[in-house]
């Protein structure tokens, strides 16, 4: 089966057809956990999930016994959704093993319990292994990665966004979603958190404007990657590095400040591509950045 979007799986969920076999496959942490959600509120009734939703570990688990689990009708429960975590770890097992747990997982799928959907996730898995190849096959395979490039994932998650701040019941407004996207380099999780907070700050007014993004979500540690571009810049390595280690020390995220000079990068190939003769209030607009670091990237 050809790999599907997130959206796509809700599609067909909303369509009522219970899905015997899924695999979730991918690394962006809120993407699953949405799957997740969608998966126990179409399948089980909010009453009875103590007894309808399961969780194995491949790491940890016997095949056979969550084989087992989604061959037993659950108590007090219509339907049951089984969720295992950490497939990748089969693909460690031995040759022999492997084969074996391949072909009992194969079996099953091609005789699923009608009461049970049963949910495989794996970080990543190797397309060349038996394993990948018999999921690919029998399960529906959902992709829970927007795109491995900044730009694309940043792209890709406005969307996302924008359903986001609907969820919070707030309205947030397309500049501003762009921006928070480009900031957070499309990281959901990171987009989430931020939304929440922009929320509380918007209160009564219940709508996310692009100042509030710059205001709350830009620190100011964000725009000192500027500094370090200087120091770069003027060819002042020892320098430079003694700055990056007080940032660290003073507990910014290492992954943060990787994020903010991928952004600074990104800024100034746009700073490039302005026409000559750009003025700083033009700049300030195309670039989409404050009128000081506009200047400076100009």
């Amino acid at each position: 089966m050809a790999t599907v979007s997130p959206n796509e799986l809700l599609a067909r969920l909303a369509k009522g057809r219970p899905i015997p076999g899924i695999l979730l496959v991918g690394a962006d942490s809120y993407l699953r956990e949405l799957c997740r959600k969608k998966l126990v509120d179409a399948y089980v009734a909010e009453g009875t999930r103590d007894w309808g939703v399961r969780r194995f570990s491949a790491e940890e688990d016997d095949v056979s016994t969550i084989l087992g689990q989604a061959q037993t009708m659950p108590m007090l429960a219509p339907q049951q959704v089984i969720f295992v975590s950490e497939a990748e770890a089969w693909e460690r097992l031995g040759d022999d093993s492997r084969d074996s747990l391949v072909k009992q997982i194969s079996g099953y799928l091609d005789n699923p319990a009608p009461f049970t959907v049963l949910v495989f996730e794996a970080t990543a898995l190797d397309q060349r292994m038996r394993l990948a190849k018999m999921f690919a096959e029998k399960t529906v395979t959902v992709s829970v990665e927007l795109s491995t490039d900044v730009a694309e994932r940043a792209r890709l998650a406005v969307p996302l966004s924008l359903e986001m701040a609907k969820e919070l019941g707030v309205t947030l407004e397309p500049d501003a979603a762009d921006e928070l996207c480009d900031i957070l380099n499309g990281e959901l999780a990171a987009i989430r958190t931020e939304l929440e907070k922009l929320s509380a700050y918007a209160g009564e007014r219940r709508k996310i404007t692009r100042a509030d993004v710059n205001l709350l979500v830009i620190s100011a540690r964000k725009y000192e990657v500027w500094d370090l571009a200087d120091m770069l810049a003027a060819r002042q390595p020892a320098q430079a590095l003694e700055f990056l280690d007080s940032l660290l020390r003073e507990g910014e995220a290492a992954p943060a400040l990787l994020g903010a000079l991928a952004w600074m990068y990104r800024k100034l190939l746009e700073a490039q591509e302005l026409p000559a003769g750009t003025v700083g209030w033009q700049a300030t607009s195309r670039l989409k950045m404050r009128p000081a670091a506009a200047e400076l990237a100009r």
